[in-house]
C-alpha cells in the first residue's frame, strides 16, 4: 500500500455480479468458453448484432447536412418522448390525449430508474420502495443511493420454478398505504416468470384498493413474445384505470442500442396541470445529474418510430430476435430431455425474454465455469441470448454433469 498517496486507505471493490461475469470469461483461453452472463442479444454465430434498420436510420441522420450537434433541452428529443410514451401506453392512450402523461430522455433503463426514484425521493410522502425478491441486481442499489427504503416482496417459488403469486399478494397487501412497488412490465429479470393477464388484474385491483403507487421497469417491450402492444400489457392496464403510475424504458434490447443508452421515463398523473408540474421538478433532478441527454442514439429512435416502413422493419427484426430466443429455449429443453437429465426443466420453455432462472445453485454454477468454462451470474441465471444451436449440446453436458455430481 502507498501511504503517499491521499487515497490510500481505499480498499477495493469487489466486482459487479453481472459485468464480473464477462471479465472472468475475457481471461479464459479455452476454445470452449462460453459466456452467459451478459443481457446483450447474440446472433447464431455468437456476434452481437445492429439491426439494419438501424444503420439505415444512423445512415440518413448523418447524410442529413441540417443536423447540429447543439445540447437538447433538459428533458431531451421531444420527437423522441412523444413517441415513447405513445410506444408504451398506445397510441390511442386517454392519457396522452389528456396530456396527464410527461415524459424525460434518460440515460437508458438505468437513469430512468434513478432520476425516477430521485424524484419520488424528494417529491412523493411515502420513500419505502418494494422490489420483487430476486430482482435485477442494479435495482437496490438505485432505489437506495437515490434515498428510497427498498423492501422486498416475493416473487419466485424455487420449489415450482415459478411465481409465487400468493406471497405476492399477502406482500403488497402488508405493504403501509402508498408505497411504491417496482413491477417489471414483461419478461422479468432474473426469472424470466411473468404474472398472466388474470394474476395481472388481481395485482392492479390490490395495488389501486391500498394506494400503492406502480413504478414499472420496461426494458424489454417486443423482445420477450416478439409483439410491442403484448408486452405492454401490464403497463396499459394500470393506465387504463385513469390511475397514476411511473414507467422506465429503454432500448437497450429492443433496438439494439445497449452503448447508446437511450431510455425514457414517463409519468402518467391525474391531470395535466399536475403532469406540468411534474415536469419543472423532474428538470431540477436532471440538470444537476447530467445536464441534458445525448443526441444520437433518441434521434435513431426517433427517426424509426415516426417512419411507418421503418416501424414496420424494425417490428419484423424484432420479433426475429425475439422468436432465436424462444428457438433456444426449446432447443435447450429438447436437448435436456434428450440427454434424460434428472428433474424437470419445462420451466425453460414457460419462462420468456431474455433470461431462464435455471435452477442450478452456486456450486453447481462454479462446477460449470471451472470444468466446462460456462460462465453465468452464481445464481444460476443464464442468457438465453448467449446460446447457439452449436453450444447447447455443450450445455447440456454441462447441466448434466452439474446436476448429477454436484449437490
Amino acid at each position: 500500500m502507498d501511504s503517499s498517496s491521499v487515497f490510500a486507505n481505499i480498499v477495493r471493490a469487489p466486482e459487479d455480479a453481472i459485468l464480473g461475469v464477462t471479465v472472468a470469461y475475457n481471461k479464459d483461453s479455452s476454445p470452449d468458453k462460453l459466456n452467459l452472463g451478459v443481457g446483450a442479444y447474440r446472433t447464431e454465430e455468437g456476434k452481437p448484432l445492429v439491426l439494419k434498420v438501424v444503420r439505415r436510420a444512423e445512415q440518413m441522420l448523418v447524410n442529413d447536412n441540417s443536423r447540429v450537434k447543439e445540447y437538447l433541452p433538459i428533458v431531451g428529443l421531444a420527437d423522441f418522448n412523444k413517441l415513447s410514451a405513445k410506444l408504451i401506453f398506445g397510441a390511442d392512450s386517454p392519457a396522452i390525449q389528456e396530456n396527464r402523461v410527461t415524459t424525460v430522455q434518460c440515460l437508458s433503463g438505468t437513469g430512468s430508474l434513478r432520476v425516477g426514484a430521485e424524484f419520488l425521493a424528494r417529491h412523493y410522502h411515502q420513500l419505502t420502495i418494494y422490489i420483487p425478491n430476486p430482482t435485477w441486481g442494479n435495482h437496490t442499489k438505485i432505489f437506495g443511493l437515490a434515498g428510497l427504503s427498498v423492501k422486498a416482496y416475493r416473487y419466485y417459488d424455487p420449489a415450482t420454478r415459478g411465481l409465487d403469486f400468493q406471497g405476492l399478494l399477502e406482500d403488497l397487501g402488508a405493504a403501509p398505504s402508498g408505497s411504491i412497488v417496482l413491477l417489471h412490465a414483461c419478461a422479468h429479470n432474473p426469472t424470466g416468470v411473468d404474472p398472466t393477464i388474470e394474476q395481472w388484474e388481481q395485482i392492479r385491483q390490490l395495488m389501486r384498493s391500498k394506494g400503492l403507487l406502480p413504478f414499472f421497469d420496461s426494458a424489454y417491450q417486443g423482445f420477450a413474445s416478439g409483439n410491442l402492444d403484448a408486452d405492454a400489457g401490464s403497463v396499459r392496464m394500470f393506465v387504463a384505470d385513469g390511475g397514476e403510475c411511473l414507467a422506465a424504458q429503454s432500448y437497450a434490447k429492443n433496438m439494439g442500442l445497449y452503448g447508446e443508452r437511450v431510455g425514457a421515463l414517463s409519468i402518467v398523473c391525474k391531470t395535466a396541470d399536475v403532469a406540468s408540474r411534474v415536469e419543472s421538478q423532474l428538470k431540477l433532478v436532471i440538470r444537476p445529474m447530467y445536464s441534458n441527454p445525448p443526441i444520437h442514439g433518441a434521434s435513431i429512435v426517433a427517426t424509426i418510430l415516426k417512419d411507418r416502413d421503418m416501424y414496420n422493419e424494425w417490428t419484423v427484426e424484432l420479433k426475429a430476435m425475439a422468436d432465436r430466443i424462444i428457438s433456444m429455449r426449446q432447443q435447450l429443453f429438447d436437448s435436456l430431455s434428450a440427454r434424460g437429465t434428472p428433474g424437470d426443466w419445462s420451466h425453460i420453455i414457460k419462462q420468456i425474454g431474455m433470461f431462464t432462472f435455471t435452477g442450478l445453485n452456486t456450486k453447481q454454477v462454479a462446477f460449470m465455469t471451472k470444468e466446462y468454462h460456462i460462465y453465468m451470474t452464481s445464481d444460476g441465471r443464464i442468457s438465453m441470448a448467449g446460446l447457439s444451436s452449436r453450444t447447447v449440446p455443450h450445455l447440456t453436458e454441462a447441466i448434466h454433469a452439474a446436476v448429477t455430481r454436484v449437490d
